[in-house]
């Protein structure tokens, strides 16, 4: 580990050491959700206040008990991820500058076949918390008529995530497009509320995007207990849809009091890693809520 006094949100006081005693706290929970997934290094050497960049090849040399995850793109270009395995790969790419994980949604073992299906809401320009809860809770009724289980976490940032465990199965482009047809639909039914719009300037304001396009191929959302580059070092943290119905907001989970919530209250996601709690996606092609 180095320059663990490097202040990383030099307002808060937090370093570089604080983030990573935070990751080696809470590995436990965090590192079944990341098991055997290809991680996409977000880098922030000099913390939040300083340049990020994004890197996806595992840096060499490395230490030889990195795993890693060979993806061949569409260029042809073969990219060696790492895999955060255990708690000293954790720490190694948190060393690295990275402040929030950003993990594929399918296994290494068959990249093009995820098994989460998920929905990144978030509010357009005027748009109030209010509302995205609305709209969060209206996808939740809309998947739960599909008999999809759904479970929930804010994004530590601005809005929130919806996420559905489903067997393997349908490849990456078929969970998109279901993601699509299921947005769309929920536009329809709510258009003063929510918006599917993919281009940024034709989204309407006062509504909340719910995003389908992270289902496509390579992209990633910050892992559930990660911390945010935001200025309270805010947290995703998994919330059960009675707190978000009851008024629980994004600056309530941070870095400072997410290991007290983990004690109190466990991993709530910790069921969706279980495999009786997947549905097969395949039967709902073509179905809407």
């Amino acid at each position: 580990m180095t320059n663990l006094r490097k202040p990383f949100w030099p307002r808060l006081g937090i370093t570089k050491g604080d983030l990573l005693q935070y990751y080696a706290d809470v590995a436990p929970v965090l590192l079944p959700h990341l098991a055997d997934r290809a991680m996409v290094m977000k880098r922030y050497p000099n913390g939040i206040a300083g340049d990020f960049f994004f890197m996806k090849r595992a840096p060499s040399p490395r230490p030889p008990w990195i795993q890693i995850c060979s993806i061949e793109h569409a260029s042809g270009n073969v990219i060696d991820f790492p895999i955060i395995s255990d708690l000293l790969s954790l720490l190694w790419v948190v060393n690295l500058g990275c402040i929030d994980l950003n993990p594929w949604y399918a296994g290494c073992d068959d990249v093009d076949r995820p098994d989460y299906l998920h929905f990144d809401l978030d509010p357009v320009e005027g748009a109030a918390w209010e509302q995205l809860v609305e709209a969060a809770l209206i996808t939740r009724d809309a998947l739960a008529k599909l008999h999809f289980p759904t479970f929930v976490k804010t994004t530590g940032s601005r809005g929130l995530h919806i996420y559905v465990p489903i067997v393997r199965g349908p490849t990456q482009k078929e969970v998109w497009n279901f993601a699509k047809e299921l947005a769309r639909t929920l536009a329809s039914l709510r258009p003063d509320l929510i918006t599917a719009e993919y281009r940024i300037a034709k989204r309407p304001r006062k509504h909340v995007l719910v995003d389908y396009n992270q289902n496509a191929w390579g992209r990633t959302l910050a892992s559930v207990y990660s911390v945010r580059p935001q200025p309270r070092a805010t947290v995703s943290a998994p919330v059960t849809w009675k707190e978000l119905e009851r008024g629980a907001r994004i600056e309530d989970f941070r870095m400072d009091n997410m290991r007290q919530r983990i004690k109190r209250v466990g991993d709530l996601w910790a069921p969706l890693l279980k495999q009786r709690r997947r549905v097969r996606l395949e039967k709902f092609y073509g179905t809407s809520p």
